[in-house]
Parts: structure tokens; C-alpha cells; sequence
């Protein structure tokens, strides 16, 4: 190419950007022939020597060709490229997908809402940043970052040896559970642990049994992995045992149903376990949120009463500390524990090393059970704020339920239809207040398995005494102005409180 002052390179490369755009949209077809460099150079008013180069780099990057004596033509097999949309495919949808992303894709994007500047925001999941023990962290953050390692590299896929051990003690002491450090698998939060029993336990056509109401992105996993997904009706001793099909594995939240709240029975954890040997199926037991009891005992995980290690246990920090740290554990039985690492090392090598060894140090230097201690007051006293207001505002227009534990509850609203529950969260988003339809967190069908009355999921760890009691009169003053439903059917059919005039499950 010959050469040409930095001034002149740049008007080539827009020459040729120029008739590359006119080849892609069409304008310049395969075969169609250039001007010559003569009029080009007098169309942009620059000499012969820029349009001759950029010709040639155009030729060199085969989007023209020419022969001796012709003028330069739009090479073959060139033309504008087929009609995307924003996904990348011609035909509406994703090109090429597995199985597994075709079920993923079926799914569709969470719905997005603009929450910010809300007055109150009853978002369950969501934590107080003032709750998160800013300085013992950074301690153990320094702590973690003053050890001395020989050389940076990969670690065991199962987690940190140090928090592993740190773990098995915290389990023995907060929940009775006796595990070898081998057994315990760190995940980047009990999600990524719903994802490793799902692909290593389920193929597709495999059935799979889980809760209704239930956990939705358990229920995503689950699916998206080809299982065949059964509903089990929940009511207040928990998931329902007498009639459980042959299934490969169980999702349960025995300890604190989610969302209902309901504890399992003892009899109904001994059904469970008894069919899980029987059948050979694994039981996921997600423990989600065992740190918070107000009302009630702590209850003895699944895994304890296990003899026939039939049961995954499934921890997290993220209701402790933060959903942002990404930390959560598995304990499985000793015959998985290799394939679960296994998994673990495919999936992402190991989890931040950082982050664990800080969390090691938290527990061990027993800041971590202070400060669970002090954030269990602390919501407590949230609920507390709740359950007031709620009372004083709604009166026998609601039923709450799952209030012994946990950091949200669900409120049945006796007088609206379940048909209302979209309106009713869209009015109240409206009004500066985000709530939460219980609808989704049920299975499709059967669609008798939910009471007819609209219901919302409320949580309450990241707001203060005041949001909470401005917020719920706000949403008093939406209901009232929804007509009352008619046939809006009666709440869940059980014991009522003694702390009139809110109807409160046990």
C-alpha cells in the first residue's frame, strides 16, 4: 500500500468504513462495481494515492475484489446480514440453544420494577445495611489478608479448610448437626447449592417432589435440569407426607416453610426420611434461615434424625450477613462428598478464598455468634413493629401467618380475591410501597392448592420501626380503596392467636 500521511490514513479508514456500512445495508450488492479512484477522490476531495489505499485494504480484507483493467467490484457472496432482534436471532429467539437453555429461556426475565425512592419497601430477602457487622469484618478481612501463603493458587473445590472446620462446629453447637469437615461443601450461596444437587441427582424424566407453595428458583432449577416437577400440597404440621410418589429427590424447608412458615411435624420428618430410604431419593433440606426464632424452640434439622444419609443440608450466611457475600454450605453424605467436589472444581474451581477465610475467622473468633445474636433482637423487634401495625391498621381484614420465625411473613387479606393481587401490588408501587403476590410462589396447577383470597409475602429485615408503620398504613389506604371481593373464600384453616384483633397462625 503506499504510504500516506497520518492525516490522510485516517480519511482511509473512513473511506472504507463508509462502503463497508454501503455493503451491509445493502446499498452496494455482491458484484456491484465501485467508482473509480478518480471520482472518489474528487467526490471526497482528497487525492487518487487515499482512495487507492483504501481500496486495497478494502480488497486485502476480501470485501472487494478486482481484476487487470477493471474497475473494483463488491465481492461475491457479500450482502446485508439477516434481520436480528435484541436476543441475536433471526426468528425471534435465541439460535442454537440446549435443552437446558431452552427450558432456561422459557422461563423469561424476572419482572423489574423501579423501587427506588419507596417509602417502604416489604421486599422479602432484603437486609439492613446497618445490620452488617462492618468492623468485625474488616478485622477479619486484615486478619485473612496478614496470612502468609507460599504461593497463590487454586484451592480445594470443597472450600477452605479452615472455614470448613470453623463450620463443623457452628453446626454442632447452633443446630446439633454432626458432620466431618470433608462432608461440607462451600457454594456461592445456597443457589449455586440448589444447582449441584440438581445435575448431579436428577436426569432428565426424573421426578422430583418439592413443597406448594415452594421456593421459585428452586423450582427454575429443578426444571431447567428436565426433571419432572411434583407440587405437595403444605398446611400447618408442613409438607404433606402421606401420599408421596416414587421420586429421586425432595426439596423441603422443614424448619421454616417457605413461605408459609409451618414446621414440619415430627411424624411427617419420619415419613419423609422413611421414604426417601425406601425409594432411594435425596432430600434437600434448605435451612435457610434457622438463625431467627422467636416464638418457638430451634428446631432439629432432618439431617440430625438421618440414619440412612438420605439428606443433603443446605446452609447460608445470607440472611445472617449479607446476600451480596455469596457464601453458602452443603453438607452432604460422605458417599457424595467427592462428586459434589468434583462438581464444585467444574463449576467454578472453588469459591473467593478471601471471603471464606474471613468468614472462618468471624466464627472462630465467636464475633459471628454475637453478632447473630444482636440482629435476632434487632429483627425481633422489626417483627414486633409489624405485627402492631398491621394489627392496628388491618384488624380482621388480614390473617398472618409464619411469624414465629423468620424474616417475613404472609399476609392473607380476607376480604380480596387472589384475582386482585396484581392490581393490588401495582396500586400500591403506585403509592410508594413495594409488596409481593404469594401467587407466584405456587405451582401452576393445581390451582385448588391456594386459598382463594390474595395474599402477599412481607419482609421486614431491611426497614426500621417507622418505615414499617408508615408503610403499612399506606397500604391500608390502598386496600381501602379496592371494592371487597366477593367469595374471597376463608384463610388457611388454622389455630388463631390470642393477641386480638390480628388472627395470627401458629
Amino acid at each position: 500500500m503506499p504510504s500516506v500521511a497520518p492525516a490522510q490514513t485516517r480519511i482511509t479508514q473512513r473511506i472504507c468504513e463508509r462502503i463497508k456500512s454501503q455493503i451491509a445495508s445493502g446499498s452496494l450488492g455482491p458484484g456491484a462495481c465501485l467508482p473509480s479512484t478518480r471520482s472518489l477522490a474528487a467526490e471526497w476531495g482528497v487525492s487518487r494515492t487515499t482512495v487507492t489505499a483504501a481500496y486495497e485494504q478494502l480488497i486485502a480484507e476480501e470485501y472487494l475484489e478486482t481484476r487487470q483493467g477493471a474497475r473494483a467490484r463488491v465481492a461475491r457472496g457479500l450482502g446485508p446480514p439477516p434481520t436480528l432482534d435484541r436476543r441475536g436471532s433471526s426468528d425471534g429467539g435465541p439460535d442454537r440453544l440446549s435443552a437446558y437453555g431452552q427450558r432456561l429461556a422459557d422461563f423469561g426475565p424476572p419482572p423489574a420494577a423501579d423501587r427506588a425512592g419507596m417509602m417502604a419497601d416489604f421486599r422479602y430477602g432484603d437486609l439492613s445495611p446497618g445490620d452488617f457487622p462492618g468492623l468485625a469484618w474488616r478485622k477479619a478481612i486484615g486478619a485473612a489478608l496478614l496470612r502468609r501463603h507460599g504461593r497463590l493458587r487454586y484451592g480445594d473445590p470443597r472450600g477452605s479448610p479452615d472455614l470448613r472446620l470453623a463450620l463443623q462446629g457452628y453446626l454442632w453447637r447452633a443446630r446439633g448437626l454432626r458432620c466431618d469437615p470433608e462432608q461440607i461443601v462451600v457454594v456461592n450461596g445456597s443457589q449455586q447449592g440448589l444447582d449441584l444437587c440438581a445435575r448431579l441427582l436428577l436426569d432428565p424424566g426424573d421426578r422430583a417432589v418439592m413443597e406448594n407453595p415452594g421456593y421459585n428458583l428452586a423450582r427454575q432449577v429443578f426444571i431447567a435440569c428436565g426433571a419432572e416437577l411434583v407440587p405437595i400440597p403444605v398446611d400447618e404440621e408442613g409438607m404433606r407426607t402421606d401420599s408421596l410418589p416414587p421420586a429421586r429427590l425432595a426439596y423441603v424447608t422443614p424448619s421454616h416453610q417457605f413461605p408459609l412458615g409451618s414446621v414440619m411435624s415430627a411424624a411427617r420428618r419420619r415419613d419423609l426420611l422413611a421414604w426417601a430410604q425406601d425409594t432411594g431419593a435425596y432430600v434437600v433440606e434448605d435451612d435457610y434461615d434457622s438463625e431467627y426464632r422467636f416464638d418457638i424452640a430451634p428446631i432439629p434439622p432432618l439431617q440430625v434424625l438421618d440414619r440412612a444419609a438420605r439428606v443433603i443440608y443446605l446452609g447460608t450466611v445470607s440472611k445472617t450477613l449479607s446476600p451480596t457475600l455469596r457464601l453458602g454450605y452443603l453438607v452432604v453424605p460422605v458417599a457424595l462428598s467427592e462428586v459434589f467436589a468434583g462438581a464444585k472444581r467444574l463449576a467454578d474451581r472453588h469459591t473467593p478464598g478471601l471471603e471464606q477465610e474471613a468468614l472462618a475467622e468471624l466464627i472462630g473468633s465467636g464475633a459471628y455468634e454475637r453478632h447473630v445474636r444482636r440482629v435476632r433482637r434487632r429483627n425481633g423487634e422489626r417483627r414486633a413493629a409489624l405485627l402492631a401495625a398491621l394489627s392496628a391498621t388491618l384488624g380482621d381484614a388480614a390473617t398472618v401467618t409464619g411469624a414465629d420465625a423468620g424474616l417475613h411473613v404472609v399476609v392473607w387479606l380476607n376480604r380480596l380475591q387472589k384475582a386482585q393481587e396484581d392490581a393490588l401490588v401495582a396500586h400500591a408501587l403506585a403509592a410508594g410501597i413495594g409488596v409481593y403476590p404469594i401467587n407466584p410462589l405456587y405451582a401452576s396447577a393445581p390451582a385448588e392448592a391456594r386459598p382463594g383470597m390474595a395474599g402477599l409475602v412481607m419482609g421486614y429485615a431491611s426497614l426500621d420501626e417507622r418505615s414499617i408503620d408508615r408503610g403499612v398504613r399506606a397500604l391500608g389506604e390502598v386496600l381501602a380503596t379496592f371494592p371487597e371481593g366477593e367469595g374471597a373464600g376463608h384463610g388457611p384453616d388454622r389455630r388463631r392467636s390470642q393477641e386480638p384483633p390480628l388472627a395470627r397462625a401458629d
